[in-house]
């Protein structure tokens, strides 16, 4: 406790906890969509593929999102950039409450939902600038346990939308944004590590490395992963097992919550036990437990279970690898870390869309779960072949932070 009061004061904690507010919110509305998903497919009477598109757009357009609001950042200031995302967001809920009643109305809102998805990049930035590099890494661990939004929107949207309808969910959502733009507004102030205006071929120069690729791949496994289960639960405990919209939202909820809360478990465990060892872990976990969900799949009971198992590993998982990044690029831990992030939230779009496709061509999910499980298998693979330079040149064995830094 006293380390963690030494933390808080070695930074501006106001701004630290507006960031996570701000950061959950906009979690929480960039998976509304799947949160209410059985019950928009029931009223548009969607298909199964047509539920994936559904799931995906959102996520595929907070992707792109992120790096024209972080660009916006670095001209405005990343405060000032949050509150006209909040802005943006009201505008797209209030297009919900008022607009959407079609398929082609709720695709158009998925793209409006990206808006909220582009918030990782500023609300990490923001949320870990006053914090000098020592704290840096705890502090972007508590900012990213605002993935638990997943979680409250699993549980409150479904209970909305019973009493109330779905569309007046989107209504609600307009204007709660308030709540986090007024914490913003009051208790951040803009960090003085602004650094200088990024171009693209900044952002990009991870991935003109191996080493880029391979973290941006296995990203995709974890952080795309925990993303687009948490979008397809919803459906998938709803049409697979016969449980109410409420329940499957609650289901989804726990295994949500289990994920988020595990960020920062990850990136401390890593830290002591090594981000290579944390992520050899996670991954074979995360393969097991999808390939076992997917044979499963007459059991409710053993695949909550296998969820909660496998959300654990994917929440350790996203701290595990930010653990590694800034071992990799030091000077450039920032632009790094966003496109990284970025290619890792592209993937969770596949998820969604792979499900659909599993259910209505083989009758069956459990092929979009084995597909799901042999990319974990390959991302393995490719992770226990790449360390072996990595423990040779940036990081000691296992993964851990060297101790002396090489001349």
């Amino acid at each position: 406790m006293k380390n963690f009061r030494l933390f808080l004061q070695a930074g501006h904690a106001p701004t630290l906890w507006a960031a996570l507010t701000y950061f959950t919110f906009s979690f929480a509305i960039w998976v509304i969509n799947g949160s209410m998903a059985p019950f928009i497919s029931e009223a548009l009477h969607l298909s199964p593929t047509q539920k994936g598109l559904m799931l995906s757009i959102p996520i595929f357009a907070g992707a792109l999102l992120r790096f024209p609001l972080g660009l916006l950042a670095q001209y405005i200031g990343r405060k000032n950039a949050t509150l006209v995302e909040m802005g943006g967001i009201a505008i797209a809920m209030s297009y919900g409450y008022f607009f959407v009643e079609t398929f082609n109305d709720i695709l158009a809102m998925g793209v409006l939902l990206g808006v909220a998805g582009a918030s990782f990049g500023v609300a990490m930035s923001l949320g870990s600038g006053t914090f000098p590099p020592r704290y840096k890494g705890l502090a972007m661990g508590i900012v990213g346990a605002g993935n638990v939004g997943t979680a409250f929107a699993a549980l409150l949207a479904p209970l909305l939308a019973q009493k109330y309808g779905w569309q007046t969910v989107y209504g609600f959502a307009a204007l709660s944004v308030a709540i986090p733009a007024a914490v913003m507004v009051v208790f951040a102030k803009e960090p003085p590590d602004l650094s200088p205006h990024a171009r693209l071929r900044d952002h990009l120069s991870c991935l003109y490395e191996k080493d880029g690729w391979a973290f941006s791949l296995i990203y995709v496994v974890t952080f795309g992963g925990f993303l687009g289960l948490a979008s397809f639960l919803p459906s998938y405990f709803y049409d697979q097992f016969g449980v109410s919209k409420v329940q499957a939202g609650q289901l989804t909820m726990l295994a949500a919550f289990l994920g988020a809360a595990l960020r920062v478990v990850g990136g401390w465990l890593s830290d002591h036990w090594g981000g290579v060892n944390t992520l050899t872990t996670v991954l074979g976990v995360t393969a097991v437990t999808l390939a076992l969900c997917g044979l499963a799949e007459h059991s409710l009971t053993v695949t909550m279970l296998l969820f909660m198992v496998c959300f654990s590993a994917l929440g350790a998982g996203n701290g595990a690898l930010f653990q590694l990044v800034p071992l990799r690029w030091p000077s450039t831990t920032a632009v790094a870390g966003s496109m990284i992030g970025e290619i890792g939230a592209l993937g969770g779009g596949l998820i969604p869309n792979a499900m659909g496709f599993s259910k209505q061509y083989a009758g069956t999910y459990m092929w979009g779960f084995f597909g799901f499980a042999s990319i974990a298998v390959l991302m393995l693979l490719v992770l226990r072949t790449m360390q072996i330079r990595w423990t040779r040149t940036w990081a000691e064995k296992g993964g851990r932070a060297r101790a002396v830094a090489a001349a």
